[in-house]
């Protein structure tokens, strides 16, 4: 009984807090959205050696994770403190349908070319890029960027899945390890909107 009456308190407080969180959002303009449904289906696209990569379908989400470093000193209580520790980025997913365009099958081969005879299986010369992911609002005006640093391919799906049951295209796609991302804080939010 006591512990229903528990659940019962604590969800009443995060619903609670949730209502004020929204409504501090709504009366905060630098936060709101200065148009109805201004991020409403917003595209994408990727650029890497300075042009757009065509034909992305997929994108995975941007995340980094900081461990956290627990240590007490001698004399403390038994008590920890937290720090942050190093600072981890998941890696980046492009994917698109299969076609003849190269730029993912091209970068993949500089990271491990299979028959290209032996020390020039690997360019290190130029395997890592920096690449660019921009969002661009229904008007087709940039609307935000972020880049990945050092970016290079650590794997590559020439060929997704295939079976003639499924009502599926034939994908591609390429998993991209990098060494952090940033917002573009030089893409201003699109005026008129």
């Amino acid at each position: 009984m006591l512990k229903n009456r528990f659940f019962t308190v604590l969800s009443t407080i995060v619903v609670g807090m949730f209502f004020i969180h929204s409504i501090v959002l709504a009366q905060d303009s630098s936060l709101a959205p200065r148009g109805q449904d201004a991020q409403k289906a917003l595209k994408f696209r990727v650029k890497w050696d300075g042009k757009n990569i065509p034909g992305i379908t997929k994108v995975s989400g941007l995340t980094r994770h900081t461990e956290v470093v627990n240590s007490r000193s001698g004399g403390d209580p038994n008590q920890l403190r937290k720090s942050p520790g190093l600072t981890a980025y998941k890696p980046i997913v492009l994917e698109r349908r299969r076609t003849h365009a190269k730029e993912f099958e091209q970068w993949a081969n500089k990271v491990f070319n299979l028959g290209s005879g032996l020390g020039a299986e690997v360019s290190l010369k130029d395997f890592r890029k920096d690449i660019v992911i921009e969002l661009v609002n229904e008007a087709g005006q940039l609307a935000m960027a972020f880049k990945a640093y050092r970016c290079w391919p650590s794997k590559y799906t020439a060929l997704s899945d295939l079976g003639s049951e499924e009502n599926t295209a034939a994908t591609e796609s390429i998993t991209l390890e990098h060494e952090g991302w940033e917002r573009d804080y030089t893409v201003q939010e699109p005026a008129g909107l």
